[in-house]
């Protein structure tokens, strides 16, 4: 076996076409676009290259025939922060069963993040925001993934945990029937909030879409950008972010808390893009935009996808999660039905008061993935993300 740094258009085209072959015959996963993995590597439309590296690599077997892949980044954003010793990543995992490849390809990034400094590495995860290629899936084989979001064989955690990765967080994704009853918890702490005639809790506008992006990047930067590892959002990348999602944007899917008319809170879903991105295999070629459009607008989509929720903190403990919760249980339930099926974006172990409060909308898990750490020298002590309060 040996290891090719992926430099050709013929490695890139095996990087892609690898998982196709290993995923062949398993019916729940969904492959992603093309597009999608390429635009992680392209210094053009990443912008975590302004503050980091990237490479990645193609294991070949005795007949220079592709059976894994992996890729190893440094983002100095995130080098130190919540961190003990210099940590970097590593993703884009992909191996045969066999232990010996899966080690040669964890000693590849192990090596290259040694030369740059590193003392540990985070894996697998994405070379950019954590919404996107985050963690190993070790629960909900049975469940087809979301967009951009890893699907990937059980014997993965083996390979991990043998290697010496630890966890370092537990990764949730909660799901339920959108018509299903919210419990009344909700209700008594919208009742709170609906006490201060200061706040105002709606879904966005059309007149209102052109401030979606200063909203998002108001709210994400007091309510998360200073938790854990989690990088500041600029303006300009929540612009960028917006305009990614702004052809399958459902403005009754947009809901936010105002305090005197600044945004304080965000309860932000999407149509679940995977249940249509299905039907094109990994390309968005005319038949594949031909195949969106037919369905985007039969909405054969039943699913929709909740990627960000959060409340600025000196806006918590008043009742602002019930409030946006039943504002959208008014609307998807009495006023449009959409929407059959709710899952929501992961949450870290980290966080057990948003663990709680989507337990209380009345979801369960239904998928568990890892975000694993493994420390260069394994004499230090690990230690788990700390517990946010």
């Amino acid at each position: 076996m040996k290891i090719q740094q992926v430099t050709t258009p013929r490695l890139v085209k095996e990087f892609l076409q690898l998982p196709v072959r290993l995923y062949k015959n398993e019916p729940h996963w969904i492959r992603p676009l093309d597009k999608d993995i390429e635009s992680v590597f392209d210094k053009d439309q990443n912008k975590t290259f302004r503050h980091g590296e990237c490479i990645r690599w193609i294991l070949l077997d005795d007949k220079n025939e592709a059976i894994g892949r992996v890729a190893a980044f440094v983002n100095q954003k995130t080098v130190h922060k919540g961190n003990d010793q210099p940590t970097g990543g590593m993703g884009f995992f992909e191996c045969i069963d066999d232990r010996k490849a899966a080690f040669m390809l964890f000693d590849q990034c192990k090596e290259w993040l040694q030369g740059k400094g590193m003392e540990a590495m985070d894996g697998p995860i994405n070379f950019g925001t954590r919404d996107r290629w985050w963690g190993l899936l070790i629960q909900g084989f049975d469940k087809q993934p979301n967009y951009q979001c890893n699907y990937n064989f059980s014997y993965y955690k083996d390979f991990f945990e043998a290697y010496g990765f630890q966890v370092y967080f537990y990764q949730f994704t909660f799901c339920r029937p959108v018509n299903d009853p919210v419990v009344p918890r909700l209700a008594k702490k919208a009742a709170i909030a609906a006490k201060d005639p200061n706040y105002d809790f709606r879904y966005i506008s059309k007149a209102e879409m052109p401030r979606l992006a200063e909203y998002i990047h108001h709210v994400y930067n007091k309510a998360w950008a200073t938790r854990n590892e989690n990088p500041e959002l600029n303006l300009q990348q929540a612009k960028l972010l917006v305009k990614q999602m702004k052809p399958i944007l459902d403005p009754r899917l947009l809901y936010f808390g105002f305090y005197k008319g600044e945004p304080v809170s965000f309860f932000i879903s999407l149509p679940e893009m995977n249940q249509i991105f299905k039907y094109v295999n990994g390309k968005l070629d005319w038949l594949g935009k031909l195949k969106f459009v037919w369905h985007t607008l039969m909405k054969t989509n039943r699913k929709a996808f909740g990627i960000l929720f959060g409340v600025v903190p000196e806006h918590q403990g008043k009742g602002l999660d019930g409030a946006m919760v039943m504002k959208a249980r008014e609307v998807l339930q009495e006023k449009y039905n959409r929407y059959s099926e709710y899952e929501m974006n992961w949450i870290g172990d980290f966080h057990p008061t948003m663990i709680n409060v989507v337990k209380q909308v009345g979801a369960e898990e239904c998928k568990r993935h890892a975000t694993y750490r493994k420390l260069f020298d394994e004499t230090k002590p690990f230690k788990r993300a700390p517990i946010l309060k």
